[in-house]
């Protein structure tokens, strides 16, 4: 038996499979069911108001669980099997689990294009659940040895993929029934080419959760962080960009390449925070293109806990 055989039994009998996507790692669950779905929340400690994403082969599939606006389908056609996760209203006769979508009237809905993930997902043929294979609120994992460090025993299987090419995660993006279009959270799929072929994105409405990765305080090391940091103070740790680090420090890209220091991002956070140093200094990211989700993780990094 193979392992992507294997997981996907794990799957069918309710179990947790971690897996590689070319964002982040995964921890999935069979998304139909919602003992699994419960697991997952249990293994992150996750809170249950805070929905999951289904991961899915394709758009046909996706279209079996949610209604697309014609915007939602051009984006899935542009930019699936991809780092993309889109929101939309859930079908009355949706398989996937109400505590999947944390109750909500959508569903968060994305295609991976990782080998490994779209093989579990054609040899499961149901939607997986699966939230960044972590505890809550910490460090996204890049690699199955993170994956090991957060989850240990926790999980049946961890498939492992090596390090994930583009380390941050997916864009996700609400559309309405009314075609109606909001940036929930900034990601891999930059903002420029969503509106260059649907239009302007809205904000998202303040209070609610309406999708993974909103929460105020998120993707946070042990450390503080201190962010728009020019140089390090007196015991702190420094995570630099454009520019090599000092010594006792890490650049996320010494040649200012923002898919670099997105790449980096997470793996070199865990590995300044395993110093044991008690706060990150973080020098300034530019906001333009893949700039805009850095400094996203970073602020929520960042927020008080």
């Amino acid at each position: 038996m193979s392992e992507i055989e294997r997981a996907a039994g794990i799957l069918r009998a309710g179990g947790l499979v971690c897996f590689p996507t070319e964002t982040v790692y995964g921890l999935g669950g069979d998304a139909t069911n919602p003992h699994a779905a419960a697991r997952i929340y249990e293994a992150k400690g996750r809170p249950r108001f805070n929905p999951l994403i289904a991961h899915v082969l394709d758009l046909e599939a996706a279209l079996r669980q949610a209604h697309f606006h014609a915007k939602a389908i051009a984006l899935a056609e542009a930019f699936w099997p991809g780092p993309l996760t889109i929101v939309a209203p859930r079908r009355a006769d949706s398989s996937v689990a109400e505590l999947t979508c944390a109750g909500l009237a959508s569903i968060a809905l994305r295609a991976p294009a990782h080998p490994i993930a779209r093989a579990l997902l054609e040899a499961f043929a149901r939607p997986v659940a699966a939230p960044s294979a972590n505890r809550s609120g910490r460090v996204s994992p890049t690699t199955a040895a993170h994956v090991r460090e957060e989850l240990g025993e926790r999980v049946e299987l961890i498939l492992d993929g090596g390090p994930c090419a583009l380390g941050l995660e997916s864009t996700i993006v609400a559309i309405d029934a009314a075609g109606g279009a909001v940036l929930l959270r900034p990601g891999v799929a930059p903002r420029e080419e969503i509106e260059a072929l649907i239009g302007p994105l809205g904000d998202p409405r303040s209070g609610g959760i309406e999708a993974p990765g909103m929460l105020a305080s998120h993707y946070a090391p042990r450390a503080e962080l201190r962010l728009h940091a020019s140089a390090p103070e007196p015991g702190e740790a420094y995570l630099a960009f454009g520019a090599e680090a000092p010594a006792g420090g890490l650049s996320l890209s010494p040649t200012g390449d923002l898919a670099e220091a997105a790449a980096n991002l997470y793996a070199h956070l865990r590995a300044l925070d395993a110093t044991g140093v008690p706060a990150i200094a973080v020098a300034p990211i530019p906001e333009r293109g893949l700039g805009e989700a850095i400094n996203d993780r970073l602020a929520r990094a960042a927020a008080g806990r």
